[in-house]
């Protein structure tokens, strides 16, 4: 009987438990980086327009457009200047500015921190 109580805490590495006392489980593993370079927003005159997905573009909305990157996409977008991450969902196909990989609605920027710069360094990670 002392042999399986001695196994049974042999068995794995558990959850630290937390100030409660509760274990709680492993956090994720971060995704790896897809893709890093520039992004932008769009701009006011896009509200309302069609996206490639059909919907009608809302700024407050938390969604990009990129090249590739297949519609209805998550993606974590983190501003690499300040750490801010934001979670978009694709839904329209750009940017087509030289140098960028993607743009964000404003509701997305301002979460990243780069409204008054229009433009920041990301780097994205999917989600899904």
């Amino acid at each position: 009987m002392l042999v399986v109580t001695v196994l049974a805490g042999c068995a794995g590495p558990r959850p630290a438990p937390t100030p409660s006392g509760v274990a709680e489980p492993p956090a994720e593993a971060a995704a790896p980086v897809y893709q890093s370079g520039e992004a932008a927003y769009y701009g006011a005159r896009f509200a309302g327009r069609t996206t490639a997905s059909g919907e009608a573009f809302d700024p407050q909305a938390l969604t990009a457009a990129h090249r590739r990157l297949a519609l209805g996409t998550r993606v974590r977008v983190t501003n690499v200047d300040n750490g801010r991450t934001v979670t978009v969902r694709i839904n329209d196909r750009g940017p087509y500015a030289d140098g960028r990989i993607i743009d964000l609605s404003r509701a997305a920027a301002e979460r990243l921190g780069m409204i008054e710069s229009g433009v920041a360094t990301v780097e994205l990670r999917r989600i899904d």
